[in-house]
């Protein structure tokens, strides 16, 4: 049939040259762009997964970057760090030299200590001026801010913190479950020691963490005069004497200078000289008492036991910190996890008595890092760095680094030089120490994180690639189906509008 005024066949071939066309369009697009999506109509479900990867790979391309200039900042510090270190190495040598009293004039020693206040000096200059875009690092600006200090605590040291913004400050609760105690022996004698015979000697070796010594004594010899032999060589030895009375019961007490299970005492009888009956060695009454001598039954000086020598071992403190376990040394215990970083050292008095402390309060302060992409206490990790001024370095036991200053107690010129070094070697164990930390958060923390962002960032890429990139491969073959479709739509249009034309034959015949 012919007809003029409707012409299915061109309708036909309008609509399917239409949709070719769009189809074509929708091809040029993804190949011209990269995109399979480029607007929402193309796959809503599949946008609204690709957009939540933007923005996840967004936030991983900064915590990345966080990460990286943490690492930079912890550098600038290791190196400040690392200066100091030299610089109390030097400090150390000339301690030691400045004890050559015999060898050394008193020009040399004052040189010596012109040196030392230079260092003392310059170690102050760098806590006061190693920054890192004009923020200190090693003044205590990144210190954390602490109050409510027990009278209990004789030093502490906050190494980290996660604090919740606008939340309660961090008490840090002490259980002290097994007290810290030294090496302790008890040797009971007479008021005066009452040998077999007046040429006899009583002999003993008493030993420690440090050394030992052979200490011998005549008849006659008080319990005070043994006492003092005994001081005389606590530095060598690590043991200290004193008279102890309770009760109408009257002993000498030897114990370590320090507390921890790496101290101890002991005592070895190498001639007893008829020093018997009721004298003789005590070990203290059990692990849980720290002062009082046994009741009960003592070693002889005569027995073989104490020819062969007697021991008693100190004891680390156990406590726990705010639940956790605490790994102890001495009179310190601490606790490091994700949360809560802390060091504590109890006085005497507290460390050696079962009890609970509140120790004291965080409040603030501390270098916060964002490491994760989501911004939450769990994404933070907080790093506490000291002070590390000549006046924090040491502490409440030896003493602090500035008292080597000209005119302090431990100066080199007139001061007690083995007090002197004792303060270096702590000072040198805390700069150690932190610079150990510091590392350890640089590979173990830093490195970690931006490894591990890394490939969280190549598997979201790959992730909204699969979803939202063109597959190069089929929208070429969509193409060339495409462009075919539409020239034969539009082949099929012309015929189809010159179809009615047909009709003219008609007229002519």
């Amino acid at each position: 049939m012919s007809r003029i005024n409707t012409n299915p066949s061109s309708l036909i071939a309008q609509r399917n040259l239409t949709q070719n066309n769009k189809s074509l369009n929708t091809t040029l697009e993804r190949l011209s762009t990269g995109l399979r999506i480029n607007r929402g109509k193309d796959d809503p479900a599949g946008l609204i997964a690709s957009e939540a990867l933007r923005s996840e790979k967004t936030a991983l391309s900064a915590a990345i970057g966080n990460a990286e200039r943490t690492d930079q900042l912890v550098n600038i510090a290791e190196g400040g760090l690392q200066e100091l270190s030299t610089l109390l190495t030097d400090l150390r040598g000339l301690v030691t030299s400045s004890a050559n009293n015999a060898g050394l004039s008193n020009e040399e020693k004052r040189a010596n200590q012109l040196q030392i206040d230079s260092i003392l000096q310059t170690i102050d200059r760098l806590a006061d001026s190693t920054n890192f875009q004009g923020v200190k690092l090693l003044n205590g600006n990144f210190d954390f801010n602490t109050t409510a200090v027990a009278t209990g605590v004789s030093d502490f040291r906050v190494n980290g913190a996660k604090l919740a913004k606008g939340g309660p400050p961090i008490t840090v609760q002490a259980i002290v479950t097994k007290s810290a105690q030294t090496g302790t022996l008890f040797l009971s004698t007479d008021t005066s020691l009452n040998l077999a015979g007046n040429s006899n000697l009583f002999t003993i070796e008493v030993g420690g963490s440090l050394g030992s010594r052979e200490l011998s004594f005549a008849s006659g010899t008080t319990r005070q005069q043994i006492i003092d032999a005994v001081n005389t060589y606590k530095d060598v030895t690590g043991v200290s004497g004193s008279l102890y009375t309770s009760g109408g019961f009257t002993t000498i007490k030897l114990n370590s200078t320090t507390y921890g299970s790496d101290q101890f005492v002991s005592v070895k009888v190498v001639n007893a000289s008829g020093t018997a009956g009721t004298t003789g060695i005590y070990n203290p009454l059990s692990a849980s008492d720290t002062v009082r001598p046994a009741t009960g039954g003592s070693t002889a000086f005569s027995n073989n036991n104490a020819k062969n020598g007697i021991r008693d071992l100190g004891q680390d403190i156990v406590a726990t910190i705010n639940g956790v376990q605490a790994t102890t040394r001495g009179r310190t215990a601490r606790v490091n996890t994700d949360f809560l970083d802390v060091e504590v050292t109890f006085t005497t008095g507290q460390s050696t008595q079962l009890a609970s402390i509140n120790a004291f309060q965080i409040t603030g302060g501390g270098a916060d890092f964002q490491l994760a992409t989501r911004v939450d206490i769990a994404g933070k990790v907080a790093l506490g760095i000291q002070n590390v001024a000549s006046r924090k370095l040491g502490n409440s036991d030896v003493g602090f680094l500035s008292s080597l200053a000209s005119g302090k107690s431990n100066n080199v010129v007139d001061g007690n030089l083995t007090a002197a070094q004792n303060v270096v070697d702590e000072a040198i164990r805390t700069i150690s120490g932190l610079r150990g930390r510091l590392g350890a958060f640089q590979k173990n923390t830093v490195g970690a994180t931006i490894r591990n962002l890394n490939i969280s960032l190549e598997n979201s890429s790959a992730a909204e690639s699969v979803i939202r990139d063109a597959d190069f491969a089929n929208e070429t073959a969509n193409l060339t189906r495409s462009q075919i479709l539409s020239q034969a739509a539009q082949n099929s249009l012309q015929l189809a509008n010159t179809a009615p034309q047909s009709a003219l034959s008609l007229l002519r015949s």
